[in-house]
This record gives C-alpha cells, structure tokens and sequence, in this order.
C-alpha cells in the first residue's frame, strides 16, 4: 500500500463516495469532519494530499469501508483517518462547519476554515505555511492580533508566546 500517492479534490470526493458505498445500509449514519490538506484540496486551495485528517472519531464499520477502499486503490489502510482529534482547538465546533458532501450513509463536513487556520498555526510545520498564507483571507482574522488571542484561546494549556502576532503576519506576508 502506498502512502505517497497524492490525492487531488476531484479524486478525494470519488474516494469518499467508493467509502460511502462500501458502508452498512443499515448501519447508523457516519460522519467525518475534516481538516487540514485534504479540506484544501477538496475545496481546491491546495493541489493534492495524502490524506484526510477528520476530527471525528472513526469507529470500525468506518474503517473496514476505508480499508476496502485503500486495497482497491493501493492508498494507506489509513488514508481517511481521525489523527487529528487531539488537535482540535478548545470551543471547536464541527457544528459551524459545512456540510461539502453527503448521501444517506456518509456526511462530510469541512470542518471551520478559521479553526483549520488556528490548528495550522499550532502546528506550524514548514509543510504548514503555505496553507495558512492560503487560509488568512477566508479565516475571517481582521488582523494577525487577532489572530494570536484566537489562537491563545484556542490552545489555553500552551505557554504564552508573546510572538504569534508577529510570527503570523510573517507568514501571511
């Protein structure tokens, strides 16, 4: 299984629809609310991805329609995952975000775009900036101060860095 193939929105949203297929018709009604790269390439802001970080946990009737997927298409058996749930900033909402796809068995929710950009900001990996330069103007932040009190909000238990103003108005450019 592959985990370096690259995965454009287009692509993303008949993956999606293979996994929706693969469910249960009478299992309950599943969820995923992503972020991240794939949130990106899904809306096209971004060219591709790996994968699809959700926030929302993946229970094993999900998994085994991801899997079947990943087999079928030589992806990772984890290319939908729920890695990203311990990042979720305090007071996220998935309830704010909106629905970008769904059927009868499968609900996808882009997850808010200034919570992604306040999770971009936290982890602040090089592959990172790029998509918080293409995430300011829709994170809905008038300024980069207002952006780090988010961010202070978002994160209470990190330390206090008197510097996220800067650091993000040097990355927004």
């Amino acid at each position: 299984m592959s985990d370096n193939r690259a995965l454009d929105g287009e692509t993303l949203l008949a993956y999606v629809q293979e996994v929706a297929r693969e469910l249960p018709g009478d299992a309950p009604r599943q969820r995923l609310v992503i972020v991240g790269g794939a949130l990106l390439a899904w809306l096209g802001l971004r060219e591709a991805t790996r994968d699809i970080d959700s926030t929302s946990l993946i229970d094993d009737v999900l998994r085994a329609a991801v899997e079947t997927v990943a087999a079928r298409h030589d992806l990772a058996p984890r290319w939908i995952n729920d890695s990203a749930a311990p990042f979720v900033p305090h007071g996220f909402d998935p309830d704010r975000g909106e629905v970008i796809w769904a059927d009868d068995r499968l609900e996808v929710i882009g997850a808010p775009v200034d919570q992604v950009f306040l999770m971009k900001v936290h982890a602040a990996r090089a592959s990172d900036l790029p998509d918080i330069r293409v995430l300011w103007p829709r994170s809905g932040f008038a300024t980069p101060d207002e952006a780090a009190a988010a961010y202070s909000d978002a994160y209470p238990l990190e330390t206090h860095d008197p510097h996220v103003a800067n650091w993000i108005a040097q990355q927004i450019g």
